[in-house]
């Protein structure tokens, strides 16, 4: 019987050991080859106390959190150190191809990678928010990462770290850069992404929940579009050159105009219906947005 907890792994040595293959060539970096690897134990779900990477072709039996992978073409996937890794009760699936980049964050001390590595916003989108390579883009990225393995294989010497860190830099770049032509080719589906933000502030703006729950929040609006906040966050980024909360005080302004013009009601009794605990707070931040206090812009409008 499977064991449904999960299994932490903290070392790379550790994960060689549970995957029944020889001790690596370093503790803190390793890659693995996918093609031929059996699961040798009763453990299902994993959380890593490292960085990994992967690209993948032909699995359709990995979970992250609750998304379930289904592809066949090559894909890759970021997971930064304490996120869950879960497979089905069968194992690993006999077809599966590709490879899987561990690095542990020893790896990147007193580095500039070890700040960096932080504002690749990818390492937090989750599963189904994969990066698809093209047939042009797969090429690339898999010999960067064979550059790092042929590295960390060869003699150890005080160039080494610098080597490695230094191909990691221009793999998270590539990957950086694919995910925005991911964004831009996609235009159907984000598109629709885009409505749905709309639609979502919308519905919010237009209910009662501003009374009762406050201000949208960022997680709030991913959560209802079972999105990432991150990936919404970039998307939205890429699409519109705005943040996802400058599309909620978007929103906001629009609807706050709206009883301005439309409505006698004072700035306290608006700012109250739009969930602000404070009225100087929601004329500090329309004046922010507009350049105008509410007061001005009633008068200017009328």
């Amino acid at each position: 019987m499977k064991n449904s907890e999960p299994y932490r792994l903290r070392s790379i040595s550790e994960l060689h050991r549970i995957a029944g293959i020889a001790k690596p060539h370093h503790p803190l970096i390793s890659i693995l080859n996918l093609e031929g690897l059996a699961n040798h134990t009763d453990i299902t779900s994993v959380i890593f106390d490292f960085y990994v990477v992967s690209m993948k072709r032909g699995c359709d039996k990995l979970f992250y959190g609750q998304q379930k992978y289904d592809f066949d073409e090559g894909v890759m996937a970021f997971l930064a150190p304490g996120q869950i890794l879960r497979g089905e009760e069968n194992g690993m699936p006999h077809k599966l191809r590709g490879w899987m980049l561990f690095i542990h964050p020893d790896f990147l001390w007193n580095t500039s990678l070890a700040k960096k590595i932080k504002q690749y916003e990818y390492f937090g989108y989750s599963t189904n928010e994969a990066l698809f390579l093209s047939d042009k883009e797969e090429p690339v990225i898999n010999a960067i990462v064979d550059n790092i393995r042929n590295e960390y294989s060869s003699n150890i010497d005080k160039f080494s770290q610098d080597v490695i860190v230094a191909q990691l830099e221009v793999l998270f770049t590539y990957a950086q850069r694919f995910y925005e032509r991911q964004f831009i080719t996609r235009k159907i589906t984000n598109s629709k992404i885009l409505n749905r933000v709309e639609e979502v502030l919308a519905d919010y703006f237009n209910n009662e929940d501003l009374l009762s729950e406050g201000l949208p929040t960022v997680q709030y609006v991913a959560s209802e579009l079972n999105i990432s906040v991150k990936y919404l966050g970039s998307l939205l980024k890429q699409l519109t050159g705005q943040s996802t909360q400058q599309h909620i005080h978007e929103k906001l302004i629009d609807k706050a105009k709206e009883k301005l013009s439309t409505t006698s009601l004072s700035i306290s009794e608006i700012a109250y219906e739009l969930g602000f605990e404070h009225s100087q707070s929601f004329s500090k931040l329309f004046k922010t947005k507009t350049s105008q206090s509410p007061l001005e812009f009633r008068a200017s409008f009328n």
